[in-house]
């Protein structure tokens, strides 16, 4: 399950992709158009600034703004940056290794195709895409 942080990563990438602006764009507004509390908000935003995915600017005149264009974002590298891992289960994580049942499991396979199809269709959405036609993505 995606949690609020992921949810709210990608509100705030795509409300700065939506001013479609090089301005800094402070936090209070992202925070008063998302309503996301500016607190929990200062959170999400160094996680995306410490990863480049935003630049941030301090001072008068300071706020945040997006590092690339709005297509070069996918969906799938905002959440997997604040998720951590997509996987449906702990199994197919690569660092996984504590199962004794790794090898011989008749259910890995499942769990190994549903974690493609996540981020192969989360890889497949920028940005963009939800800003110009998220009914095409249904």
């Amino acid at each position: 399950m995606i949690s609020t942080r992921g949810r709210y990563a990608l509100r705030v990438m795509l409300d700065l992709a939506q001013q479609n602006t090089d301005r800094y764009v402070p936090l209070k507004e992202i925070a008063n158009r998302q309503d996301i509390s500016e607190k929990y908000l200062e959170i999400i935003i160094k996680v995306l600034v410490q990863n480049q995915l935003l630049a941030g600017l301090r001072g008068k005149g300071g706020g945040y703004r997006l590092t690339k264009e709005p297509g070069e974002y996918t969906l799938g590298e905002i959440l997997r940056l604040t998720e951590g891992s997509l996987a449906p289960v702990a199994c197919v994580e690569e660092s996984y290794s504590e199962c004794s049942r790794l090898e011989c499991c008749l259910t890995r396979p499942v769990w190994q195709k549903l974690d493609t199809i996540i981020n192969e269709y989360l890889d497949g959405i920028t940005l963009e895409d939800l800003i110009k036609s998220p009914q095409k993505l249904v």
